[in-house]
């Protein structure tokens, strides 16, 4: 499949690099403290897919000594220069190898997996994923919902793409980010809940729990749909 990651593309880096938590994407992290400290433990933390470094803050500001992994090197630029004294390394496509097992608390990582096309590459990080945790340790997996790509949102714009409403497992689905500059849509991957399990299993890792934020009437947003259906996904996995 023609695929193609829009993150790895400078302009977008640069758009995305000034997005915070407006909108739908408060309703991404509003509940992450309080998921992490239920589970997790220690505070040694990757954060896979970092981007721009928001998520490696994110998790540092929480306490944790993080390290931001990235396989866009437009990206890692913008999160080095956003932060200087952070941990952001450019790693190759599915490899991890240089980390040592058992070696992190947490493994977060958000959005990431949107933009990931194959079960198979898939099924290669989380089983790298288990590998580098250590025992006790979980993995956190936050993705977009399969009901993102077929409703509007405080932050996206999905339902003018008439594909997305017939898109299966693997297939493309698009979205256009109303907090960004960059307003050119945004490819994904729709892989469902059910596909998730499947991919968790075959890479060893056990589904523990499983949270789907929604807007409540009294937060600073003017939500479209988040009250009632959930944008996003959070799994946490535990190591095999």
């Amino acid at each position: 499949m023609d695929f193609t990651n829009c993150y790895e593309d400078t302009k977008r880096a640069e758009s995305y690099a000034k997005l915070e938590f407006p909108g739908t994407y408060y309703l991404a992290y509003r509940d992450l403290p309080a998921i992490t400290a239920k589970h997790v433990k220690g505070n040694t933390a990757m954060d896979f897919g970092c981007g721009a470094g928001r998520s490696t803050r994110f998790l540092r500001n929480q306490g944790f000594k993080v390290t931001g992994v990235d396989i866009s090197n437009e990206m890692i630029t913008m999160a080095n220069s956003i932060d200087p004294n952070g941990d952001y390394r450019l790693v190759e496509e599915g490899s991890l190898g240089h980390f040592a097992g058992n070696s992190f608390d947490l493994v977060q990582s958000i959005f990431t997996f949107d933009n990931i096309p194959t079960e198979e590459l898939k099924v290669k990080l989380f089983s790298e994923f288990n590998r580098i945790l250590r025992k006790g340790g979980y993995m956190i997996n936050l993705v977009s919902s399969p009901e993102i790509y077929t409703h509007d949102w405080a932050s996206f714009i999905t339902t003018c793409f008439p594909d997305n409403f017939t898109a299966k497992c693997g297939d493309k689905v698009k979205t256009i980010m109303k907090d960004v500059e960059d307003q050119r849509p945004v490819e994904d991957i729709l892989w469902p809940d059910e596909d998730y399990k499947k991919v968790y299993k075959a890479a060893g890792l056990e589904l523990v729990a499983t949270y789907r934020p929604l807007g409540k009437k009294n937060e600073p947003y003017q939500w479209v749909n988040e009250t009632h259906v959930a944008p996003w996904v959070i799994y946490v996995l535990a190591k095999a």
